[in-house]
């Protein structure tokens, strides 16, 4: 497909995905659309193709990854002690944007699991991702197809911009699927241990699991948390120093930036109050959904744009925990503190 979604021709899109799976058992890596962002893909039973992930990404080596699978009846070949409800949860939301938290097989690779003793699993929600599992046969381990830490892909040309595409770059062929339709990365659920967990929120919510389930899952696992992929304190993030504001603030510190000339970028769901050359001023979807497929592309828009920061609305409610959940960590990766008091008002807030 084309990066407007465009389908191609059927025998050109099934000679991609045999190419793509022959290069998977080859050891090579391979760049693939989901329904949440696009991954970058490794044999997941192959140590040395593995090590090409994290090189590519720059990623730290006891970072777990996640492992997509082609089904639930896969389950078993990397899990073990698997709940009832667990695998409950996978009949209901797989394909989907759910990953499960289990107790690991003893073949599961430690590079894989980050030396725990559980695994991530996941049966991803696209077309070309299923064609390429089913051709495979098996566990394609895939972190988001990007530089370690900042602004995840959502496009096959972000993935190009980030990591390239053949010669010396690591990735032997980007699979072209459009724009991902959720935009931001799955679910994370902790459910190799008695309690079931959120560790990283996602579109697929809290209430819709704890409806399915009948009881709400903790979402919080403290200090003692399984480590999983994307809850570092600090991802997802612009180079562009990115601090979230309540809307009633923003006016403040766009009169704070204007006063010292400096050129902004503002992202927030409403239009700007006022027009101004040395603001830089976009306006997303109001939605929940449509804020979070278009979040990743936006970010790296105004990113691009040369400006002295990046401000961008607070998402206020429950149906936006997950995307307050990626621009937290986007903000502390910038690793830039603003020194004004509208933003140390918000950080206490946090």
């Amino acid at each position: 497909m084309s990066e407007i979604g465009k389908a191609a021709e059927p025998l050109q899109l099934l000679q991609d995905v045999e190419r793509a799976a022959g290069l998977l058992r080859a050891g090579e890596l391979v760049a693939f659309p989901t329904e949440t962002v696009y991954g970058l893909g490794a044999d997941a039973r192959n140590p040395a193709a593995v090590a090409k992930i994290f090189a590519a990404k720059g990623r730290p080596a006891d970072h777990p990854l996640i492992v997509h699978i082609p089904d639930a009846t896969h389950l078993d070949r990397w899990a073990r002690d698997i709940s009832e409800a667990a695998r409950a949860l996978a009949e209901k939301f797989w394909p989907g944007p759910l990953t499960l938290i289990l107790k690991r097989q003893p073949d599961v690779l430690d590079a894989i699991t980050g030396g725990q003793d559980t695994v991530g699993l996941r049966v991803p929600n696209h077309p070309l991702a299923l064609e390429l599992l089913s051709a495979f046969g098996s566990g394609i381990a895939a972190p988001s197809a990007n530089r370690f830490g900042r602004i995840s892909p959502t496009t096959a040309q972000h993935v190009r911009d980030d990591l390239g595409e053949g010669g010396n770059s690591g990735v032997a062929m980007i699979l072209d699927g459009g724009p991902c339709a959720v935009g931001i990365e799955s679910t994370i659920v902790d459910m190799s241990g008695p309690r079931t967990t959120i560790l990283r929120p996602g579109m697929l919510s809290a209430m819709d699991i704890g409806l399915f389930l009948g009881r709400m899952p903790a979402e919080s696992a403290g200090a003692n948390a399984v480590k999983a992929s994307g809850t570092l304190e600090a991802h997802y993030a612009p180079r562009t120093p990115l601090l979230v504001m309540p809307n009633d603030s923003l006016p403040i510190v766009l009169r704070d930036a204007l006063v010292k000339q400096e050129r902004v970028a503002v992202l927030a769901t409403f239009p700007a109050p006022f027009a101004h050359p040395l603001i830089e001023w976009h306006v997303a979807p109001a939605d929940p959904a449509g804020f979070a497929h278009d979040l990743y592309a936006n970010l790296r828009l105004l990113d691009s744009l040369g400006c002295v920061r990046i401000f961008v609305e607070k998402p206020v409610g429950q149906s936006w925990q997950a995307i307050y959940d990626r621009l937290k960590r986007a903000a502390a990766g910038s690793s830039v503190k603003s020194a004004h008091p509208a933003n140390q008002k918000e950080e206490t807030r946090q």
